[in-house]
């Protein structure tokens, strides 16, 4: 036995939940979780919890705003009661008060509160820390599974669309261009992270500023490629094998095979002439592409230009050619995220942006001196975005919600140079602040929040921006540590449309419910059609690795000593609950439940 570490997770849990209101299907009673109250948690904890599905809550107030009458009214502690929570806090630091008159009042306090206010949030239970609460669905009871997302930014793939919002804030931040194309990038629906987004040419900060002598400057060759990058690469390939096949004859030659072709194709065809006015025309060439056209016309000008070519055959040509397209190759090679990110703007550029990581939990001097400017882009968001009233978002939901964490921070000296926990990730346009990524710096993962950004730039797609910056920064927080590559973009729904837009940002895995193995998003998208609740590891002997083997070794917090739940188990007095316990156990696995403090009463 042993009095709790200040380094230990300490967490309460409250098993299996009703069903409370679903926030996708609007389901009154659908969805089903269980959940728990992290008071303190280590960075590895959480990664070990989010990789067995489970994920703070920005909705804790949904969870247990329909159960608080009748705990605060019954004849003991309700397990999530504002009451509850406070005994067990003061508990913990020593200071337990046990007297009947103190429990008296504080009760007559809550349930006057209860019956005063006109809304739940005057409780001060809207607002709750992500983090505070941790939940995990109950995947095959509820309405919408949710399934843990990640992606893999080492191998991450750019989609058009992502270039569109990229190209966008790069012209935005040169000309100062605001202009909106309709249908240019898809909007993505709030959920713990993001809208719509864009991307910008700026530089990345760890609180310390980046030489600019890091930056490269964007090129005359960059910009041209800029123009021809949209093209897939796969279809690139196939073009240019085509390129070597007609660049390595005369023009004359290519032309003399599609005349001979065409009468091929004549004489094949009076077996089956079309109709006057039906089908293609067999006396023609077939139609070619004009992209085709101009590069065999380039291409056949280069050769012209180039005495010493003219003078040896096809095939001594070839090999030339050949190292012609070798160069132009790797000049169309698909540019990465640093490419669109990381560039140096004009000097006459028309805006200046910066994105900073401050550490919001414990509060940095950086993240104390701007915390009004951050509140009050939040507020703008939540009255403009979510229709809030202006007296809902308060500095005290602000600072509980987005700011406040329990994730203890770490510097461990092999770890990335910000270190580990809750992070906000500030973008500064011109000197103010326009938008605000919430994060945490996990030992495998950036763990994406929330994000809340000024109205005036929802033009610039700033959640998808916000998603690419953040998997930019997991790549360079790579280079320091290289366990850290994973970008987890929360949960994937796939019942509910708005919210598969996660699965775009490719590579991607699910994570398979049953036995907490990633598999690769491509593989589950066939199955998750057929089914909203799916194993996705197709090895049907494979059960969950981590699963709980000994349940006397789990650590338990008791009257301020830790302690083995087999001895706790024989002081304990009062009906068992070994059951929950149980529980408790297999959702977190035998290696939390070894490590994290379980606090009983």
């Amino acid at each position: 036995m042993a009095a709790a570490d200040r380094s230990s997770s300490i967490v309460e849990y409250f098993g299996g939940e009703a069903g409370y209101r679903c926030g996708y299907c609007k389901n009154v009673t659908g969805n089903l979780s269980h959940g728990m109250w992290a008071h303190s948690m280590t960075v590895q904890d959480y990664q070990d919890l989010i990789d067995r599905g489970w994920r703070s809550s920005q909705n804790f107030h949904q969870r247990i705003t329909g159960q608080r009458l009748t705990l605060l009214t019954s004849g003991r502690y309700g397990k999530n009661t504002p009451l509850r929570i406070l005994m067990l806090q003061l508990s913990i630091k020593g200071v337990f008060l046990r007297t009947v008159v103190f429990q008296l009042f504080f009760l007559m306090t809550q349930l006057k509160k209860i019956v005063d206010a006109r809304d739940p949030t005057e409780l001060g239970m809207r607002g709750l820390r992500s983090g505070k609460y941790i939940y995990k669905p109950i995947m095959n009871q509820t309405c919408c599974p949710q399934y843990t997302i990640r992606c893999r930014p080492l191998h991450f793939q750019l989609s058009k669309s992502h270039k569109k919002v990229l190209k966008k804030m790069l012209k935005f931040l040169a000309k100062g261009d605001s202009s909106k194309v309709a249908g240019d990038v898809t909007e993505e629906p709030m959920d713990s992270h993001r809208e719509d987004a864009v991307p910008c040419s700026c530089v990345l900060k760890n609180e310390s500023d980046i030489s600019q002598s890091e930056l490269k400057p964007l090129s005359v060759e960059e910009t041209e490629r800029v123009e021809t990058e949209d093209n897939n690469e796969e279809e690139e390939m196939k073009e240019e094998v085509t390129m070597k096949k007609v660049e390595s004859e005369p023009p004359q030659t290519c032309l003399d095979k599609d005349s001979a072709g065409s009468s091929e194709r004549s004489d094949s065809a009076k077996l089956t002439t079309p109709k006057p006015g039906k089908g293609a025309d067999l006396s023609k060439p077939p139609c070619r592409k004009a992209k085709d056209i101009r590069k065999e016309r380039k291409l056949h000008k280069l050769l012209q230009n180039q005495p010493h070519t003219l003078e040896v055959s096809p095939s001594q040509v070839e090999p030339q050619v050949l190292l012609s397209q070798n160069s132009k190759s790797k000049a169309n090679q698909p540019k990465s995220i640093e490419d669109f990110i990381f560039v140096s703007l004009p000097d006459d550029a028309t805006h200046q942006l910066e994105v900073r990581v401050v550490r919001s939990s414990p509060p940095s001097c950086q993240f104390k001196a701007t915390f009004q400017e951050s509140y009050q882009v939040y507020k703008r968001y939540q009255m403009a975005i979510h229709k809030d009233p202006p007296d809902k978002p308060t500095i005290s939901q602000f600072t509980r919600f987005l700011c406040d964490s329990p994730l203890e921070a770490e510097n461990p000296p092999s770890g990335p140079d910000c270190g580990y926990g809750s992070f906000h990730q500030q973008y500064w346009l011109d000197g103010k602040i326009i938008a605000v990524g919430v994060i945490d710096v996990l030992p495998y993962c950036v763990s994406s929040v929330y994000l809340y950004y000024d109205p005036d730039y929802t033009f610039l797609s700033l959640g998808v921006y916000s998603a690419l910056r953040e998997i930019a920064f997991t790549r360079q927080l790579h280079e320091k540590a290289s366990e850290l590559c994973y970008y987890y973009m929360g949960f994937y729904i796939h019942s509910c449309p708005k919210m598969r837009y996660k699965g775009q940002y490719r590579p991607s895995d699910l994570l398979c419910p049953e036995t907490y193995v990633w598999v690769p998003i491509e593989q589950c998208l066939p199955t998750l059609e057929h089914s909203k609740y799916c194993r996705f590891n197709q090895d049907l002997k494979a059960v969950d690795e981590g699963c709980i083997k000994e349940l006397g070794r789990v650590r338990v917090l008791h009257k301020r000593t830790v302690m083995p739940y087999s001895m706790y188990k024989k002081r304990r007095k009062g009906p068992s609950d070994e059951a929950s316990v149980q529980q408790y156990a297999s959702l977190v696995g035998q290696t939390c439940s070894e490590r994290m403090l379980l606090f009983r009463s």
